[in-house]
C-alpha cells in the first residue's frame, strides 16, 4: 500500500502480516490501542495492549529510537495515537490502516500475560 496520511505511514493487513516476524525479533514494536474488552474479544497474538487513553502516561516507557506500529479496531484511534506521538518527537510511528476489521490472520482471545 505504501501510503501516508498526515505524514503517518499506513500499513495494510498484508504488510502487517509481513512484518510480524520482525516484531517477534524485537525490531518493530506492535501495540494495540483498543479498550480491554475489545482486546479480550480478539487480538493479534503477542501484541500488547496499551489503551489509547493510557498512551500519554506511558510515553516515558516508549523509546523514540524504536519503530512502532499501532493497531485498533478500524485504524482511526491508532492513527490518532501515531499522530500524537509524532507531534511529541516519535518519528518511527506507523498506523495499521483498516485495523482489526481488515485482519484475517491469527487472533487470540483473552489478555496476554
Amino acid at each position: 500500500m505504501a501510503k501516508e496520511i498526515d505524514g503517518i505511514r499506513q500499513l495494510d493487513a498484508a504488510e502487517l502480516q509481513g512484518i510480524l516476524e520482525q516484531a517477534k525479533e524485537g525490531k518493530i514494536k506492535l501495540i494495540d490501542v483498543r479498550e480491554p474488552h475489545e482486546y479480550n474479544s480478539g487480538h493479534i497474538p503477542g501484541v500488547p495492549l496499551i489503551p489509547m487513553n493510557d498512551i500519554p502516561g506511558k510515553m516515558s516507557e516508549l523509546n523514540k529510537e524504536e519503530e512502532y506500529v499501532f493497531i485498533c479496531r478500524s485504524g482511526n484511534r491508532s492513527h490518532q495515537v501515531s499522530r500524537y506521538l509524532k507531534m511529541n518527537g516519535f518519528d518511527k510511528v506507523t498506523n495499521f490502516y483498516g485495523g482489526m476489521l481488515s485482519w484475517s490472520g491469527p487472533t487470540k482471545q483473552g489478555m496476554d500475560e
